[in-house]
């Protein structure tokens, strides 16, 4: 029977990508590099702070991780206050009132930082379904690595069979098969470059994932 669900934030509530890769650019270009479509997809799913690494890594960069990230980011705050074409994702705060009003529980996990959740999360006011949230950038390893989705079951306070995971990334989808549960992959096209064959299931819209559907996915569901 399922209890809980647990959500990815970036592609799965909202479409915050374009906005990312906008941030990422002119982080980019303020430090000179010159980063391949092919190895920004591979980042899709990933925290700041360890993208920043590879960077560093990648091209044997002389300043740190931290310094990039925190210019990411500064590029992003204020990309976010400039915006009025961020929306939410068509069909999920339906899905997500579908869920809370059958008593589902439902957590966050993202590796958005919590200062980006909380902007998303206050915007659209959203605090008021979920039991809690929590940023893949406050932990020591990144999606592919399954913490978060450990971490996230724990929070739940459900067993790891009574919940799943909703993503839209490669990265999220390696981390939550890694932690043993069950993943959905939302393919809605708002993330590029992403393999999805690691899924139990695909879907390309929310009302697939109404409990009453729920039951061709899994036995023993509500």
């Amino acid at each position: 029977m399922i209890k809980a669900v647990i959500f990815d934030m970036d592609g799965v509530i909202i479409n915050s990508e374009p906005m990312h890769q906008k941030a990422y650019r002119m982080m980019f270009d303020e430090f000179n590099l010159s980063v391949s479509e092919e190895l920004y997809a591979s980042f899709t799913g990933m925290a700041t702070l360890p993208i920043c690494q590879k960077l560093c890594e990648v091209f044997n960069l002389d300043t740190t991780p931290q310094i990039l990230m925190a210019s990411k980011r500064k590029y992003f705050k204020q990309l976010f206050e400039k915006s009025e074409e961020l929306n939410l994702i068509d069909g999920v705060l339906e899905l997500i009132q579908h869920y809370h009003q059958s008593n589902l529980v439902l957590v966050l996990a993202s590796s958005a930082s919590m200062v980006n959740i909380n902007l998303i999360f206050e915007k659209f006011d959203l605090n008021r379904y979920f039991k809690a949230k929590i940023s893949g950038a406050d932990l020591k390893a990144s999606k592919p690595h399954p913490e978060i989705f450990e971490k996230a079951v724990v929070l739940s306070g459900v067993s790891k069979t009574e919940c799943f995971v909703i993503e839209d990334a490669t990265n999220g989808i390696l981390a939550a098969k890694a932690a043993g549960l069950f993943c959905v992959a939302y393919n809605g096209g708002h993330s590029r470059g992403q393999e999805y064959s690691q899924a139990d299931r695909i879907v390309t819209d929310f009302k697939s994932l109404r409990i009453k559907n729920l039951k061709s996915f899994f036995k023993n569901t509500p």
